[in-house]
């Protein structure tokens, strides 16, 4: 397998790629970002922290996929009235972007008093973008959907909160898009292991020849604090509730200043990839909960590690 020969992902050499400083209004961090090409061009819709420690979401875009220009306002600020605005009161949050019968869908997270739940948005140019509806219950965050559907249904990772086991990635199914159901456990936090806090869907799954690759985040807890990493999970194309393979081992973990320190140390966390015709992939994450970093991967390197150098996913 050519992954060995050096890192799977390769950071981009003038990471990180987006700060507060290139935010024309104040914001004091810009982090996980959601990715989707549109004309030609990539687009981030970014979480950032207001000086009041809430959040929202701002859009940048980019020719080659690592020099972005913010644009002037946000893109999605919480909602001050209708049925959305309760649910968003403390915030919006780690959007998530899919390409799906020619429209993009956003999911991002909604917190509130009530807890923390998904809102699904929906625009086609960037320009305007519509709520659609807040799609699950408290608590549960870090959805992101298939960008095709299986048999009729659309189909989603999320993790909902429990107390009983460590926090999982469950797939669930839809008609519409907003009402779910028929959910199942995937992959579970396997014991001593750099994921054992717990797992939470990344980015937007992409199609490969050989499966689904689902780009997730894993928690380990030290005596420092919890570290946040990478990991790479391949499921089938048919049926994407059936996992193929599960990589061991970590595809990245903090290590350049502003991942180690930040707003919260120790962290990468990615909400966006962009698959590229050459087969690499281009990952965007957040560094710290403070910056916004980039790097790509050979796609055949993050299947054969699925595939090659498995664990169980439960």
């Amino acid at each position: 397998m050519g992954a060995s020969a050096g890192p799977l992902v390769r950071r981009h050499p003038k990471n990180p790629i987006l700060t507060r400083d290139d935010v024309p209004y104040p914001v004091v961090t810009v982090h996980n970002a959601g990715a989707v090409r549109f004309r030609d061009r990539y687009l981030l819709v970014f979480r950032s922290h207001l000086r009041n420690g809430r959040s929202i979401l701002g859009l940048a875009e980019s020719g080659d996929g690592f020099t972005f220009r913010v644009r002037p306002t946000p893109f999605l600020t919480p909602a001050a009235e209708g049925p959305f605005a309760a649910y968003e009161e403390y915030g919006v949050e780690d959007a998530r972007i899919c390409a799906l019968e020619g429209a993009f869908w956003i999911t991002y997270s909604a917190y509130s008093r009530h807890g923390v739940r998904i809102g699904l948005a929906r625009t086609e140019d960037f320009e305007r973008v519509e709520r659609i509806a807040l799609i699950t219950q408290a608590d549960c965050r870090n959805v992101v959907l298939f960008p095709e559907r299986f048999g009729g249904r659309y189909a989603r990772l999320d993790r909902p909160h429990s107390q009983i086991a460590p926090w999982s990635i469950w797939i669930s199914w839809s008609p519409d898009l907003v009402h779910w159901g028929d959910a199942q456990i995937l992959l579970r936090p396997a014991p001593y292991h750099w994921d054992e806090m717990k797992v939470g869907p990344g980015a937007t799954p992409v199609r490969t020849p050989r499966g689904w690759l689902n780009l997730f985040h894993g928690v380990f807890q030290t005596m420092d604090g919890a570290i946040y990493r990478l990991g790479a999970a391949l499921h089938a194309l048919e049926d994407p509730g059936r996992l193929l393979g599960v990589a061991d081992e970590w595809i990245l973990q903090p290590e350049d200043p502003w991942e180690v320190a930040g707003y919260v140390h120790n962290v990468v966390f990615t909400c966006g990839a962009i698959p590229e015709e050459d087969g690499t992939i281009k990952i965007y994450w957040g560094g710290a909960d403070t910056v916004l970093c980039a790097g790509e991967a050979r796609i055949d390197d993050l299947v054969d590690l699925c595939l090659e150098r498995p664990r169980p996913p439960l």
